[in-house]
Parts: structure tokens; sequence; C-alpha cells
């Protein structure tokens, strides 16, 4: 089992724990075998990541697109890394902005 950030989940993976989106309200339950109807529903409640079976923490390391070089991303993290400095490093929604932040600049050249 691991957490998939929901760009990289794929039609057909199986959910190794139920999704639930930001209020805690089950989405979909541990077993289901993903649709993209599913992938439609996580992306409109939220959902940033799930957990899927066969994918261990080691196996998807960073979540990085194929497209993105890891060493552009590492410099990009680099530039932004000021504009969160008041910011609690370590919570999963700073982390998810900062991610998304990082991928924005290496793909257009801007935040």
């Amino acid at each position: 089992m691991g957490k998939v950030a929901i760009e990289n989940i794929e039609t057909g993976m199986v959910l190794a724990s139920d999704v639930c989106d930001r209020s805690g309200r089950m989405l979909l339950g541990a077993g289901a075998e993903l649709t993209q109807k599913h992938l439609v529903i996580f992306h409109t409640w939220g959902v940033l990541e799930a957990d899927i079976s066969g994918h261990g923490s080691d196996e998807v390391p960073d979540q990085i697109p194929a497209d993105v070089d890891p060493m552009e991303l590492a410099d990009a993290e680099e530039e932004l890394a000021p504009l969160f400095r008041h910011t609690n490093r370590n919570h999963p929604a700073i982390i998810e902005l900062m991610r998304l932040a990082a991928l924005g600049k290496v793909h257009h050249g801007t935040v």
C-alpha cells in the first residue's frame, strides 16, 4: 500500500483503503477498482491522494510526473522556498501547494 497523488492514479488501480472527502465523508470504499468516473469525483471533492494497493511508499517516492526533470523541480522548490517561509512546511496542505507551485514553475516558468 502507498499514497499516490490523484494525478498519478490510473483507471484499473485498486484502493487499499477508503477514500474520504475533506469533511471525512466516504466517497469510495477500500477494494474498489478505479474508473474514470471515480477520478472525476475525487477531483470534484478535492481529494489529493489515495492509498493504492500494491504501491509501497518506496515505489512512488516523489510522485513526479514523467515529463518533469527532478533537478528542475528541485531548483523551482528552492526558488519558491522564501514564499513559504512563514508556513508550516510539514503540513500536508502546504506540501501540496509547494509541489503544485514548483510544477507550475517548471512547466510555465511562473507561479
